[in-house]
């Protein structure tokens, strides 16, 4: 509804859209009141990331227009829910999801990325997601939401952010069970390979982004931080 008349001309559309132009702060105001008719959080947070798939630049712009309001709903607390219902807010993927039988391939997953600079990397294994336990693949909410508040907050290009899901299993037996359950339908590996996978993970990706791109681990249960730090600096 923003493009103009020769807009609409130049691209074949007009006539496809009704007569009206509505700029981004009319555009605004119509998320705001279709955000404040619903009464569940998980149905704002998933108007929200709907709003994001669809049209990242006004998400920001609704996001931004009252941070306060709206990271509750994109970040902690709702995100916890969120992750805990991600199949029924599940829309489209977000994110590179990568398994433990993506071993020996990591490299080439990156570079399935459309993206060749990226700056911020949030990865979670989802095995705990804010208080909740294991979560699994599901846990893929916290590094897209985490994210979106780099970019509304700290001003990092979206397209420089890289949320990662390292999904190795889930050993949630409810999850496991889940017609909706969008990871690996198997027990967690833990170990050697374990280890493996986030030695190949953190050499894969320093090695095409480099070492001054951020990397932030969240909600992970028994890794070792220090021990993968001091291998890897």
């Amino acid at each position: 509804m923003a493009f103009t008349l020769e807009e609409r001309q130049q691209l074949n559309i007009h006539g496809l859209l009704p007569p009206c132009f509505l700029d981004q702060n009319a555009q605004v105001y119509s998320i705001l009141r279709n955000f404040e008719r619903l009464t569940s959080d998980l149905d704002r947070y998933i108007l929200l990331m709907s709003l994001q798939d669809r049209n990242e630049k006004l998400f920001y712009k609704v996001l931004t227009s009252d941070i306060e309001k709206f990271m509750p709903i994109v970040y902690t607390p709702t995100v916890g829910l969120a992750c805990q219902q991600y199949g029924l807010a599940f829309r489209r993927p977000r994110g590179l999801f990568i398994t433990i039988h993506d071993r020996g391939h990591i490299a080439t997953l990156l570079k399935s990325w459309p993206e060749h600079t990226i700056k911020a990397i949030v990865v979670t294994d989802g095995e705990r997601i804010l208080g909740l336990g294991d979560l699994g693949c599901y846990g893929m909410g916290i590094p897209v939401g985490k994210l979106a508040l780099y970019t509304a907050c700290g001003g990092v290009k979206p397209y420089e952010c890289l949320p990662v899901m390292l999904d190795v299993g889930t050993d949630n037996e409810a999850l496991l069970k889940d017609p909706l359950y969008i990871g690996l339908r198997h027990k967690r590996i833990r170990g050697q390979a374990y280890d493996d996978l986030l030695d190949e993970f953190m050499e894969a990706v320093t090695s095409r982004y480099g070492m001054f791109c951020l990397l932030q681990f969240l909600n992970f249960e028994n890794l070792d931080f220090y021990k993968l730090m001091q291998h890897h600096l």
